[in-house]
C-alpha cells in the first residue's frame, strides 16, 4: 500500500492534462497553484470569459504568475468550439439532440470540458466541488462511456485511517457514487473494476468482500441472494480474491470470521468492501468519516474509457491535490491497451 505522499510522486513522474471546469471555487485555484509547483499535473483551467480569471484569483487573494503554467482555455473564444459542438452532436442525434441543443449543452463548462478529452485535449476531468455528482458524471456517461469490457461505472472512496488508528489500514470501499441498487452482474463488475483501482493506483494486494446482511448462509433474502449470485460469478470466471456473502464484521475481524466463515480466504483480511446497494455504501462510509474521523478519498470514478472524478462539495485542497494525483494515475495506466489491463485485472487472481 503506497501513501497519499507517494501517489503524488508518482503521477508527477508522468504528469498527464487535467481539466478543472471550476475557477470560480478558490479552492480550485489555490490546489492548482500546487499542483503546479509540484508538477503533479498540467493543468487545464476552463474559463467562460478572459476577464473572469481575473476576478476568481483576486477573490481567492492570488495573482496571475501563481498559476503560470497552467493551459488557460476561454469558452467564447477557444478555436475548436464549433468541432466540439458538432461531434458532441454526432454523438447524441440518436437521442433527438439537434445542433442547437448540442451548442446549448457545451455552454456548461463541465460538458465543454469533458468534450476536451474525448477530443484527445486533455487526459482526465476533476470537477464537483461546488456541484453535486451527477452533474460531474452525467457528461462522462454521455460522451466518454465506460471501456467495452465493463457494462458499469461506479464510485470508489480510498478510506485513509487516522493516525490514533496505527493498526488499522486504508480501506476501498464500493460503489458510494453511482448505481442506486445494482444486479448481481453489475456487484461483481464493481468488485473487479475495485480490485483493478486498488491494486494499479494504490499497490494493495485486494482482498474483496461482497457485504450482505448475511454470512454465508445465515439468513435468506432476495437481497442476500443477489450478493450470493455475485460471488458466484466471480468464482466462475476466475477471481478467487473476491468472496461473499459476508457481513461487515465477518469481512474485516479475524476472530469473528473464524466463527462465522472458517473456509473464506478473504474473511476478517477484506481490504476491498463492495456494498449491496448506494444507500448503504453512501452511509457507510460517511459514518466511518464523520465517527471515525478516516480521510475519505474519492469518489474515484472506475470503468470509464477517460478518467473523470468527482470532488465533495465539502473537499479541502489537500483532497483535490489527491483526486488530481489519482486521475493522473488513471490516465497514465489507461496508456495500457485494454487487452493488457483485462490482463492485469486477471493477473490479480493468480
Amino acid at each position: 500500500m503506497i501513501t497519499l505522499e507517494q501517489i503524488r510522486i508518482k503521477a508527477s513522474k508522468n504528469p498527464k492534462r487535467i481539466v478543472f471546469p471550476e475557477p470560480q471555487d478558490e479552492r480550485i485555484l489555490q490546489a492548482i497553484k500546487e499542483i503546479l509547483e509540484r508538477k503533479i499535473a498540467k493543468p487545464i483551467i476552463i474559463c467562460k470569459e478572459k476577464e473572469r480569471i481575473k476576478e476568481y484569483l483576486k477573490n481567492a487573494g492570488m495573482k496571475e504568475n501563481e498559476i503560470e503554467g497552467a493551459e488557460i482555455i476561454y469558452m467564447s473564444e477557444y478555436e475548436k468550439r464549433e468541432e466540439y459542438e458538432k461531434k458532441y452532436y454526432e454523438l447524441r442525434k440518436h437521442k433527438g439532440e439537434d445542433l442547437e441543443k448540442a451548442k446549448k449543452t457545451l455552454e456548461d463548462s463541465v460538458y465543454f470540458g469533458t468534450m476536451m478529452i474525448e477530443q484527445g485535449d486533455a487526459d482526465g476531468l476533476v470537477s464537483g466541488s461546488l456541484t453535486p455528482t451527477s452533474h460531474t458524471l452525467r457528461p462522462a456517461f454521455k460522451i466518454i462511456k465506460t471501456m467495452p469490457e465493463i457494462s458499469v461505472a461506479s464510485g470508489a472512496v480510498l478510506m485513509v485511517p487516522p493516525a490514533i488508528f496505527s493498526e488499522h489500514k486504508p480501506m476501498l470501499m464500493a460503489d458510494c457514487a453511482v448505481v442506486p441498487n445494482p444486479t448481481s452482474q453489475e456487484l461483481f463488475e464493481i468488485a473487479r473494476t475495485s480490485a483493478f483501482t486498488a491494486q494499479t493506483l494504490f499497490d494493495m494486494k485486494p482482498k474483496v468482500a461482497l457485504l450482505s446482511f448475511s454470512t454465508k448462509g445465515s439468513a435468506e433474502h432476495p437481497m442476500v441472494q443477489k450478493v450470493r449470485r455475485a460471488a458466484e460469478i466471480a468464482k466462475e470466471k476466475g477471481f478467487k480474491n473476491i468472496d461473499g456473502e459476508l457481513q461487515a464484521d465477518a469481512a474485516i475481524n479475524k476472530a469473528i470470521a473464524k466463527r462465522k466463515a472458517p473456509n473464506s480466504e478473504i474473511a476478517g483480511e477484506a481490504n476491498v468492501l463492495i456494498f449491496p446497494d448506494l444507500n448503504s455504501g453512501n452511509i457507510a462510509h460517511k459514518l466511518v468519516q464523520e465517527l471515525g474521523r478516516y480521510r475519505v478519498v474519492g469518489p474515484i470514478i472506475q470503468g470509464l474509457k477517460k478518467p473523470v472524478n468527482d470532488l465533495s462539495r465539502g473537499c479541502k485542497i489537500e483532497d483535490i491535490i489527491d483526486v488530481t494525483a489519482i486521475t493522473v494515475i488513471q490516465a497514465q495506466s489507461q496508456e495500457k491497451s485494454i487487452v493488457d489491463r483485462i490482463m492485469e485485472m486477471l493477473h490479480i487472481n493468480k
